[in-house]
């Protein structure tokens, strides 16, 4: 993995807390409602890069992932298409391009329980990274916003100071999750048998299985069953469904207490 790919993004130290740790936060559907990439996908359509009819096309998948949960297909499909009306576009437009996003459509859309589960880990003095298939130039916008660590993400090819519509190494997904992690904890002295990961799918089990606090958050049915049988925490912050389902291993009271809140709030309103 390119050591461009990590980017660090809080300069303030950190409560001091047990060295080794860290937790490692998905995204798309656990951090945040919905998938950063087709909020990418729509600046730059309302910049023109693309017609209407192709960013309706955008708006179906966002409708799909929000409702159903991650497609492999919708989302390469969103990545390939991204890269190629990015070609020969600057690098440095793009880093601006992050903070409008963040700032117009990811802001509002941030799970306070999953916060809360950052700000615990934080607090505690453990490194928080996302982790996230996204540019790494959005996903660090995310990061230093949230005054977190750091970012892994999907990283572009520059040159000249141009997007050439190529990637550098593996789109940040699945297995390469897994291995992006790997190589950070090595370079940053972490025992992943002492860290957290948080994701909302089935396709991310190989990076909730190379740590030893694997949480699921939002998840989909098929990681919702694959939690159970392994009996790992689920924490599920969407408006009328069960909050909080606890496993043997405990994840943080402050994500817990605020699902178990929203869960209670729901059925007071009925």
């Amino acid at each position: 993995m390119p050591r461009s790919r990590a980017v660090r993004a809080a300069d303030s130290p950190a409560a001091a807390g047990t060295p080794g740790e860290a937790a490692f936060f998905d995204v798309d559907n656990t951090l945040m409602r919905g998938a950063s990439l087709f909020h990418v996908a729509r600046k730059m359509y309302q910049r023109r890069v693309f017609t209407l009819r192709e960013a309706a096309g955008f708006a179906s998948k966002q409708l799909r992932f929000v409702l159903q949960g991650e497609n492999l297909k919708d989302v390469h499909s969103v990545r390939d298409a991204a890269l190629a009306f990015a070609t020969g576009l600057a690098a440095e437009d793009f880093r601006t391009l992050g903070e409008e996003v963040y700032d117009e459509m990811i802001v509002s859309k941030i799970w306070p329980g999953t916060r809360a589960l950052t700000e615990q880990h934080m607090k505690a003095g453990r490194p928080v990274w996302l982790v996230t298939g996204t540019p790494v130039e959005v996903a660090s916008v995310i990061a230093s916003r949230l005054s977190l660590t750091g970012a892994l993400g999907t990283v572009s090819e520059v040159t000249d100071g141009l997007y050439t519509g190529r990637l550098v190494g593996d789109f940040l997904h699945g297995p390469a999750k897994a291995e992006g992690v790997r190589v950070l904890a090595k370079q940053e002295g972490l025992d992943l048998s002492r860290c957290w990961a948080y994701s909302d799918s089935f396709n991310d089990v190989p990076l909730l299985t190379i740590v030893g606090h694997p949480v699921a958050i939002n998840p989909d049915a098929r990681l919702r069953r694959h939690a159970r049988e392994h009996n790992w925490p689920v924490y599920d912050f969407r408006s009328g469904r069960r909050a909080a389902t606890f496993g043997l291993k405990t994840a943080s009271v402050a994500g817990a207490a605020y699902g178990l809140w929203r869960g209670f709030s729901w059925v007071r309103s009925r």
